[in-house]
C-alpha cells in the first residue's frame, strides 16, 4: 500500500508528489483527465511568475523561494520551463501609496528585499518597450527577476519525472468518493468502482475540491476568467527583450499578459478580476463577446499594434477561489488520514514548488514556516479578498 495518494495532478498535486517522493515516501498520483488536464487552472501555455505582491511580504518571500525552485526544476527536467524574462508593471497615474498602492508597495518591498527594479516613465517606456502606448502610462517599474512558466508543459514533464521516480500515476481516473473506516480516510473509490487504498489521502483537486469535499463550499467558489491568444502582425514587437510579462494598471483593470510564446507564436493576454462564478461540473467555460469587446478596448488604448490582431484561441480559466484569496492547506478537522491542498485563487501556479513542500509537510503532521496562514478557517460572506493585484469592482483603493 502506498503511503500517500495525491488526488489531482495540477501544479499543486505534482509538486506535492515530488516533495513526498524526495522524502522517501511511496506515492500515488490520480488525475480525473489526461495530464495536463485541459480543464485545470494549471494548464494553458503560460503562467506568470512574479514576486510583486503589494504590501504582502509573506507572499513576496514565498515567491522568491519559489523562483529559486523553478530554476532547479529547469535543471531537473533538462529544459527551460521557467523563462526569466522580467516583469513590467505599468500605471496610468503617479505610483504613490494613495494612487497606486499595489505597484507602490510592490516596488518598495522588492527594493527592501535587496532587488533592483527599474522605474519606468513615459519616455523610457517608449524607448525600451515600443509596443506600448507610452502616453497612456506615466509610471511603473521593470523588474528583471520574474517571468513566466510553460504551465501545461511543466505539469506534463513533472508528471513524467514522477513516473521515472517510481510514482504510480493514473490518468483519466476520477475519484468519486473517499473510502472511510469510521472517522479515518483510507483511500478513494474511482468512478469505475476501483478502490485505491493509501495511508493518507491528499486532495489537490483544484476546481473539484469543493465537489469532493462539500463542507468547503461555504469557503470556496469557482470563478471563470477570460484568456486570449492573439496572433500579432509584427511578432518582433512582442519578443521578450522588448515585451516582457506585464501588468497594466492591473488592480484597476485586471489586464496582464505575456511576450510572444517561444513555440506557439502568440501573445497571451488575460484578465485577473472577480470573474464569473461557475459550476465546475455543469457549466461551459466559454468566453463571451463582451469579454472580447473589453479586450479590444484595452488593446486600442494600450497596445495599438494588437488592436486588430486575430484572436486565435480563447479559454475561461477557472480559479478555485477561497473567499479571502489565500490558499487552503490543512489536515481535515473531522477525518484522520485526509489533507487538503487547494485554493489557488488565481495566483497559485508560481508558488507550486513551495506550496508542494508545504502540503507535504502538513500531510506528514508537521508544520511549515508559512503554513499557519493557510489552515482550515471559518470565512463568511463579509470576508474580504486579499490578493492586491486582483481587480475587484467593489474594492476601495
Amino acid at each position: 500500500m502506498m503511503d500517500f495518494l495525491v488526488v489531482g495532478a495540477g501544479i499543486f498535486g505534482v509538486c506535492t508528489a515530488m516533495a513526498l517522493t524526495e522524502r522517501g515516501h511511496k506515492v500515488g498520483l490520480l488525475n480525473a483527465n489526461e495530464i495536463p488536464d485541459p480543464l485545470a487552472a494549471s494548464t494553458d501555455i503560460s503562467k506568470v511568475v512574479r514576486m510583486e505582491y503589494g504590501s504582502d511580504e509573506e507572499y513576496m518571500h514565498m515567491a522568491i523561494q519559489s523562483m529559486s525552485e523553478w530554476r532547479l526544476v529547469n535543471k531537473l527536467v533538462g529544459e527551460d520551463l521557467y523563462h526569466e524574462v522580467g516583469y513590467l508593471l505599468l500605471t496610468g497615474k503617479e505610483m504613490t501609496v494613495d494612487k497606486q498602492p499595489y505597484e507602490w508597495y510592490s516596488f518598495e518591498n522588492v527594493l527592501n528585499a535587496g532587488f533592483s527594479p527599474q522605474r519606468i516613465n513615459s519616455a523610457n517606456l517608449a524607448m525600451r518597450f515600443p509596443a506600448w502606448a507610452h502616453d497612456r502610462y506615466k509610471d511603473g517599474f521593470f523588474h528583471e527577476v520574474g517571468g513566466f512558466a510553460l504551465s501545461g508543459k511543466a505539469v506534463k514533464l513533472l508528471a513524467k519525472y514522477l513516473v521515472a521516480r517510481g510514482v504510480e500515476v493514473k490518468e483519466s481516473t476520477p475519484a468519486r468518493e473517499f473510502l472511510r473506516e469510521s472517522s479515518r480516510v483510507v483511500g478513494v473509490v474511482t468512478n469505475k468502482g476501483e478502490k485505491i487504498t493509501a495511508g493518507h489521502v491528499i486532495v489537490c483537486a483544484g476546481n473539484h475540491t469543493p465537489v469532493l469535499l462539500p463542507e468547503l463550499k461555504p469557503f470556496m467558489k469557482i470563478t471563470g476568467h477570460p484568456v486570449f491568444h492573439l496572433k500579432p502582425r509584427d511578432p518582433t514587437l512582442y519578443l521578450p527583450e522588448c515585451f516582457p510579462v506585464f501588468a497594466a494598471d492591473i488592480a484597476q483593470t485586471g489586464f496582464y499578459g505575456f511576450p510572444l510564446h517561444p513555440t506557439e507564436g502568440v501573445v497571451k493576454i488575460a484578465l485577473h478580476t472577480e470573474g464569473l462564478e461557475l459550476d465546475p461540473v455543469k457549466d461551459e467555460r466559454v468566453v463571451f463577446q463582451e469579454d472580447i469587446d473589453r479586450l479590444r478596448s484595452f488593446l486600442r488604448s494600450s497596445l495599438p499594434g494588437l488592436a486588430e490582431a486575430p484572436v486565435v484561441y480563447t479559454r475561461r480559466c477557472c480559479y478555485t477561489d477561497t473567499l479571502d484569496g489565500h490558499f487552503w492547506i490543512d489536515r481535515h478537522p473531522q477525518y484522520d488520514g485526509l489533507t487538503v491542498g487547494s485554493g489557488g485563487s488565481g495566483h497559485g501556479f508560481k508558488m507550486g514548488p513551495v506550496v508542494g513542500e508545504m502540503i507535504a509537510s502538513v500531510a506528514e503532521g508537521k508544520s511549515h514556516k508559512w503554513s499557519d496562514r493557510y489552515r482550515w478557517r471559518s470565512l463568511s460572506a463579509e470576508t474580504v479578498q486579499k490578493e492586491e493585484a486582483r481587480y475587484l469592482a467593489n474594492r476601495k483603493l
